[in-house]
This record gives C-alpha cells, sequence and structure tokens, in this order.
C-alpha cells in the first residue's frame, strides 16, 4: 500500500491533549488567524462557523476536533497540508514544533543531509511563529591549544543566488515578498521583426521612388538628390494564457507579478501584452495588468477570475481563446506564453486540436511548465502528451532563474528548451 497523504497520517499520529481552556473559542481564533497568516482564506464568517461546530461536536477526542476544524476551514486540497502542519503545532505538540522551529533557523549544510521543506511548510512554521524569538546557539569560544576548525565557506551560495534558483512553491512568506521585488525589476526585451514596409533613412539601401520623385517636381523636374529606405521595424505582441487551477496557483500568482512588470515596462519593445487566466474557463485580464499598483491590479484580476484554484480544461479554454480572442490578440507576430503543467482533466483530442491551431496562429509558442523542476521529469499524462509537439519551447517556470533564463532566449528562434529531449522520451 502506498504512503498515506499527510492529512491522513495527522489524525492517527501520537495521542494529542486538547488543552482544558474556557477560553477555547479565543484559541480558535487565534488558530485561525494563524491559517489565514499562512494563505488559507478564513474570514470571520469561517471562524464563527468552526467554534459553533466544535460546541456542536465537542472536543473530547483528538480525532473528531481535527476533523472538525478541518471541515470549516480547508475546502482547497493544497490548503490541507498547511493546515495539519499548523495544527500540530498549535495545539501543542512538542516533537512537531522543535521540527517547525528547526525550519526556521540557520542550518549548516554537509554536515547531515538535509530535507527540503515540502509545499507550504515554511509559510506555516512563519505563519505560527511570527515574533517569536528563535534562542541561537552561542558561538563556541576554543580554549588556547585546541585545533581550530576552519570551514570553506566559498562554495555556500549566497542568499541572492538561492532565491534565483528557490522554487516559487517553497518560498517562506518573506522569500515570496523578496521575489516579487526581484521581478519587479526585471525586463522581458524582444527583438524587432523586420517589415516589408520601410522608413526614410539616407542610410537605406532601398531607393523611394516616390519620395525621389515629388522632390524632383519641385525642383523643376531636376533630379539633384535620392531619397532612400530603410526597413521599419515591427514590434510583436505578447500574449499570456496562465493557468490558475489549484496545482498552478502559487507559481501563477507570482508570474503574473512579472507579466504586470511586463506590461507596464517603458521601451521594453511589446506592442502591447494581453493577458489571460483560465482554469474551467477563460478571463480576460489585460485591463487590469495596466493599473500602476500591482496589489490592485492583481486584486482587480482575482476577482474578475472565478474559477481561481479550481478544476482544469485547457482544451475547452484554449477554444475559447482560438474562436473569439484569436484573431484579435495574435496580430503582429504575436509571442505567446503558455503557463500550466498541463495536467488536462479534458479531452486530450480536443486540447491537441486546440493547442495545434494555437501554434499555427503564432509566430512563437512558448511553453513554462513549473513540473520540469524535477530531473526525472517525463511526458506521461496525457495532456503533456498531446500539447508537447505543438510547441516551439518547453521550458521550466518555477523560479526567478527560469524566468530570466526566459528573457535570455525569448528572441531565438531555434530555441527548444527542454522539448527536443522530451519527445525523443516520448517516441521512445
Amino acid at each position: 500500500m502506498g504512503a498515506e497523504p499527510p492529512w491522513v497520517l495527522m489524525a492517527e499520529q501520537l495521542p494529542l491533549e486538547i488543552p482544558d481552556n474556557p477560553k477555547l473559542a479565543q484559541n480558535i481564533t487565534h488558530f485561525a488567524r494563524a491559517l489565514r497568516k499562512a494563505g488559507l482564506p478564513i474570514g470571520p464568517g469561517r471562524v464563527i462557523d468552526a467554534i459553533n461546530a466544535v460546541q456542536a461536536a465537542g472536543f473530547t477526542e483528538k480525532r473528531d476536533f481535527y476533523w472538525t476544524l478541518h471541515a470549516c476551514f480547508v475546502n482547497r486540497p493544497e490548503h490541507r497540508t498547511v493546515f495539519a502542519q499548523i495544527f500540530r503545532m498549535y495545539w501543542r505538540d512538542p516533537r512537531y514544533m522543535e521540527h517547525m522551529m528547526a525550519m526556521m533557523l540557520p542550518a549548516i549544510r554537509g554536515v547531515q543531509e538535509e530535507r527540503k521543506a515540502d509545499a507550504g511548510e515554511k509559510r506555516a512554521a512563519e505563519a505560527l511563529l511570527d515574533g517569536v524569538e528563535q534562542d541561537l546557539p552561542e558561538p563556541v569560544i576554543q580554549d588556547e591549544g585546541e585545533t581550530e576548525i576552519e570551514i570553506d565557506a566559498t562554495q555556500t551560495a549566497s542568499s541572492e543566488e538561492r532565491l534565483r534558483n528557490l522554487d516559487f512553491e517553497q518560498m517562506s512568506t518573506a522569500e515570496i515578498a523578496q521575489a516579487k521585488r526581484v521581478l519587479a525589476r526585471m525586463t522581458l526585451p524582444v527583438k524587432p521583426i523586420e517589415s516589408r514596409r520601410g522608413q526614410a533613412s539616407h542610410l537605406g539601401h532601398r531607393i523611394d521612388r516616390a519620395r525621389t520623385l515629388r522632390a524632383a517636381m519641385r525642383q523643376g523636374g531636376e533630379l539633384r538628390t535620392i531619397a532612400r529606405l530603410q526597413p521599419k521595424p515591427r514590434w510583436p505582441n505578447l500574449v499570456a494564457l496562465c493557468d490558475i487551477s489549484g496545482s498552478m496557483s502559487q507559481y501563477s500568482r507570482i508570474i503574473l507579478h512579472f507579466l504586470h512588470t511586463v506590461s507596464n515596462a517603458k521601451g521594453a519593445g511589446w506592442a502591447k501584452v494581453h493577458a489571460f487566466t483560465f482554469g474551467t474557463r477563460l478571463t480576460n485580464i489585460t485591463r487590469h495588468l495596466h493599473q500602476r499598483d500591482v496589489d490592485a491590479a492583481l486584486a482587480a484580476a482575482g476577482s474578475e477570475a472565478q474559477d481561481w484554484e479550481g478544476g482544469t480544461r485547457i482544451g475547452d479554454c484554449l477554444h475559447q481563446f482560438n474562436r473569439d480572442w484569436s484573431r484579435r490578440v495574435m496580430g503582429q507576430g504575436a509571442v505567446v506564453l503558455l503557463i500550466t503543467d498541463g495536467l488536462e482533466r479534458g479531452d486530450p483530442e480536443i486540447l491537441q486540436k486546440e493547442i495545434e491551431r494555437l501554434h499555427l496562429s503564432a509566430r512563437r509558442l512558448i511553453w513554462l511548465n513549473p513540473l520540469l523542476r524535477w530531473d526525472g521529469f517525463a511526458p506521461k499524462a496525457q495532456g503533456v502528451a498531446a500539447m508537447l509537439p505543438h510547441v516551439d519551447s518547453f521550458r521550466a517556470g518555477h523560479s526567478i532563474a527560469s524566468l530570466e533564463d526566459l528573457a535570455d532566449v525569448i528572441s531565438e528562434l531555434d530555441d527548444q528548451g527542454q522539448k527536443a529531449r522530451l519527445m525523443a522520451a516520448l517516441s521512445g
């Protein structure tokens, strides 16, 4: 049998004593605040429902108490892990509290194998331990005659370098804020596309016959100068299709910050930046990204996209885009960024048909997939296998470094990312 998920194992651990506190309602309120700080959408109404539910169900058994609060506070699969972690810490599991405190303390790498924090663990620890002073170990002063131990720190990565390569899903609350500040300074430059239209230039190689003859007529028919033309640069549109389903929620929020920066950047070269979100339906959020304040822009986009953290129907949403929006926004040789993990719940044949049509309409179709953070990623899912042959480039989109790499190659027509390797695995 496979390993049970953490929210199931949480109820099977050692007995947990529920504090005999007459102020249980106040404790539940503080517990809800910690959950909200860790990212769960909990308002006063849910807190009141939880207090009433505990009053009705009682709290003499740990299992009943856990699942009563779970039913009131958790409504998304990705919130279960965070809830389970904060529950163990808040309701006095000393060993789990020590584990979380250790996550907040600096560690010496190389002494023992370090376990990476699960998704949401660091945010859960920060939410509950916010303001708690951490007992850092005192430096040890060695006596004379003892052998001095030197640690070579030349290979240790700086905090900025670590942040660049850190998975968005593994970031703490502070690291997410720092990452957004870094993304606000990034650009996504693009090279212009040469067109058949020309513009006046004395260095041009083409002769502007009409302008030359008009100048000669003003001089009584005497041809004194020859007007010349050079190709007029044409800037492409950028079209971003961002998956906001439950598995892509954290990545989409941060990438939309990056798209807001690109949309408001001056001199980046893009003619227009269009942004769409999709989960179970397609939503155009382009006008919201034009707001100067990023928080207000994303709040407005989130309120309009009603399917945030919902299911995934990529094929149906691409069909809606191809039918309603393709001709409006795909002009000028548009470059399309498709941000999704490719985990389709609909018909893969529809998805294959629609992604092929999108590919034919775009100058470049670049797929950013956060699942590429895994070295052993293979195109086993039906949605990934259906989409992969119809994209020009297949790249990772899980960290700041991956977005920096995208900025370097977005104008390279021969860049395929990891498509060639995965196509070989798909055909094999």
